[in-house]
């Protein structure tokens, strides 16, 4: 230990330590992941950057650490799950939030200054670097996954007050978003093609996959519930359908560095109108024709 260094210093350039060390190890577990090589390489280089900082701590705290098992663990399956351009992108803005005691150091450690900008700088340009697949295909995700939130929601919505029942309504359903999946994959297809594009058939895959995804979540309230709990499990639809846009929009928000709240608010708000709209005209029809299911 540098007897020079306060505790409070010790203490903060321990965490600096440790995060370097943990870092370039998920780094280097998420390289032996990617296919292509260009991406390892990237990920290589990234690794060797936080170990050489780790490095450089250690010659100050004297100590010797190893990586935390869990956090290790934690990332890698989130790289697993969302990707690894999404699990990057959390662990840099993790590291972002936890430069408060940046300053302190700079202060005792004259290095610090130097190393914490090259950090900055480096893994910034590495990451510009990653180029993963499934991002490729954001727009077509969206596509999908837009269409079934707002077209199904408002079907949903308005034939729980149409037809009163869950099981009715649930294979209405799924009769309507299956037919619709393979409707709106076929169109992306086709309109990728027609743009000369070559990977039109993964854009129409990414498409059917989201849609139906999102099928399946909205209708699984009406198979829950009993028959009659119609309102119970239009309410459990619309409290899912908030879930995903908030899920899907905060992923593609931090993969794409875009802003969150704007994009969510805009999702949630045409969702939700539509679905009000629907369940309005569900009890309109109901009413004026006269229908009694």
């Amino acid at each position: 230990m540098d007897t020079r260094l306060s505790e409070q210093t010790l203490q903060a350039l321990l965490r600096m330590q440790q995060r370097e060390v943990t870092e370039g190890q998920i780094y280097a577990n998420l390289a032996k992941r990617v296919k292509k090589e260009s991406e390892k390489a990237t990920l290589r280089r990234i690794a060797a950057e936080e170990k050489k900082h780790a490095q450089i701590w250690q010659t100050y705290t004297n100590r010797q650490l190893k990586p935390q098992v869990l956090k290790v663990w934690f990332y890698t399956l989130l790289s697993i799950v969302f990707g690894y351009t999404f699990a990057i992108k959390i662990m840099e803005n993790g590291e972002k939030r936890a430069q408060d005691n940046y300053e302190l150091i700079t202060d005792v450690v004259p290095e610090a200054r130097k190393i914490i900008e090259e950090e900055e700088e480096h893994e910034e340009a590495l990451i510009a670097l990653l180029d993963e697949e499934r991002l490729q295909y954001v727009g077509s995700m969206v596509l999908g996954l837009n269409d079934a939130l707002v077209e199904l929601t408002g079907t949903l919505a308005g034939l729980s007050f149409a037809m009163q029942n869950n099981k009715l309504v649930a294979l209405s359903g799924l009769i309507t978003g299956i037919s619709a999946t393979l409707s709106m994959a076929s169109s992306e297809y086709l309109a990728s093609r027609s743009e000369q594009d070559t990977n039109a058939l993964k854009s129409a895959v990414y498409t059917g996959i989201m849609y139906i995804f999102a099928v399946f979540c909205m209708v699984l309230p009406y198979l829950l519930y009993p028959s009659e709990q119609y309102v119970a499990a239009l309410v459990t639809m619309l409290l899912i359908v908030v879930f995903i846009i908030f899920a899907f929009t905060y992923y593609i928000s931090v993969a794409k560095d875009l802003p969150f709240w704007k994009r969510f608010g805009e999702m949630a708000t045409i969702s939700l109108s539509v679905a009000v709209l629907s369940f309005v005209v569900g009890v309109l029809v109901k009413r004026f024709l006269g229908i009694d299911v």
